[in-house]
């Protein structure tokens, strides 16, 4: 089969979440400075304050299945767009800290749903054979987001706008927040989920003939079967001994994936910047090449990652991420070369965006048995979330002692995590998912 324009509307209106996922976490970016003075905040208010959206993420994260399942994943995607659209209006107006921490919390709900229900609601509306790229659409679209706020942060600087800057720069997501939310009015409801909670299966039946699906009727009594086997099994708990393993690496790799510090870095790029002696304007355009890298750097990893493997490029990841991180210590530590931060930091993102950027979500989904998948999802995107929060909140406090301390025991971090893979980590290229099952010996 074919893609036809259904399919393609549908998909890419799901991965619209990811576009504002990446676009709402990396514009802080560009207002740190501004909000500092504005709100006289000391580093660790500073830090709260960005960290506050990553707590609204967790949570979101953590129940947005109950609303998908109730809902369906469509309607729960247009509560995760209000949210986008309430954050950004109220950011844009905020008259007070308290305020402001309000509407970046809300927007983490938004973030941390949407990451759930976008691509489970593709996923479930794609055709086997084109599954796999589908849903990769959503994580381009995180780090096409993050280029667009960094894009954006620039222009809006060039504006010469005074104190209400950082308000623009914070508020101008209402605009594709408002178009994601219109146009989730335009795609259906995930067949999946039509036969689940209500069995209407001739809704179901016309969804997958407008998507294209070939044999319909085949796979509408594939996804009933399949439905009825998942009912009979009932639920089984993750953390027992014989899924010790899974855990394990899920937990490992959402653990390591924040502990190099990239979250931190993209929030704070502005300061850090500033720090080693740029003005604001040339730090925004710099941001802005460091985001164009990232979203580079993904497609090449996800070009090669069913060739190299995933263990390799994590491996490759390390070493990349170890040797760029030490060497913005160092400029720190000796306030010298500082010419050579823009390309160190280059060098870290597109090393992280080739290994860990493009592995996590992939992996994490292949360790597990499929009566247990979606749990050891959520434990690795909770993993994942909750070190985001801890190392964005304490970075500005640790940099304010030191500028290098962070880079330093970050580019350790990167050193443990390669011994980490290299001893512990399985490759999972070409393998199934019953092979792979089989080998981490889940009976």
């Amino acid at each position: 089969m074919t893609l036809n324009s259904y399919l393609l509307k549908s998909a890419g209106v799901a991965a619209l979440g990811g576009l504002l996922f990446g676009f709402d976490t990396a514009v802080i970016a560009g207002a740190t400075a501004a909000l500092t003075k504005t709100y006289s905040l000391s580093p660790a208010m500073l830090g709260f304050t960005v960290s506050s959206a990553l707590w609204g993420t967790i949570l979101g994260a953590m129940f947005a299945g109950a609303p998908g399942d109730r809902l369906g994943r469509r309607d729960s995607l247009r509560v995760m767009a209000v949210f986008y659209l309430l954050s950004a209006v109220g950011c844009a107006v905020a008259w007070n800290w308290y305020a402001l921490l309000f509407f970046r919390f809300i927007g983490g709900l938004g973030i941390g749903g949407s990451s759930v229900l976008g691509p489970m609601y593709i996923a479930e509306v794609s055709p086997a054979k084109w599954r796999g790229r589908l849903v990769g659409l959503f994580q381009f679209n995180v780090v096409a987001g993050i280029l667009v706020a960094y894009l954006s942060n620039y222009l809006i600087g060039l504006a010469s706008l005074g104190a209400a800057e950082w308000r623009w720069k914070l508020g101008v997501s209402a605009i594709p927040a408002a178009l994601f939310l219109a146009m989730l009015f335009s795609i259906p409801r995930s067949p999946r989920w039509l036969v689940a909670r209500h069995r209407r299966t001739e809704e179901a039946r016309e969804v997958l003939r407008l998507i294209g699906e070939e044999g319909v009727d085949e796979e509408l009594t594939s996804i009933v079967r399949s439905i009825d086997v998942e009912h009979g099994r009932g639920h089984e708990p993750l953390f027992t001994r014989k899924y010790a393993r899974p855990v394990f690496l899920a937990i490992a790799i959402g653990f390591f994936n924040q502990m190099l510090g990239v979250n931190a870095i993209l929030y704070y790029l502005n300061d850090i910047f500033a720090r080693a002696g740029f003005s604001k304007v040339s730090g925004d355009l710099q941001a802005v090449a460091i985001g164009l890298t990232n979203l580079i750097a993904v497609i090449i990893a996800m070009l090669l990652i069913d060739r190299a493997g995933r263990k390799q490029l994590l491996l490759i990841g390390s070493v990349g991420c170890a040797f760029c991180l030490a060497g913005v210590a160092w400029v720190f530590a000796t306030n010298t070369h500082p010419s050579l931060l823009l390309w160190l930091l280059v060098g870290f993102i597109a090393f992280f965006s080739f290994s860990q950027g493009a592995v996590i979500w992939v992996y994490i989904s292949e360790v597990f048995p499929n009566r247990v998948r979606a749990k050891g999802q959520s434990l690795g995107s909770f993993t994942h979330w909750a070190m985001n929060a801890v190392v964005s909140g304490l970075f500005p406090v640790v940099a304010s002692y030191s500028h290098a301390a962070p880079f330093a025991f970050f580019a350790v971090m990167a050193v443990a995590q390669f011994f980490v893979v290299l001893s512990f980590f399985p490759e999972t290229k070409g393998i199934s998912l019953e092979e792979m099952q089989s080998r981490l010996r889940i009976a």
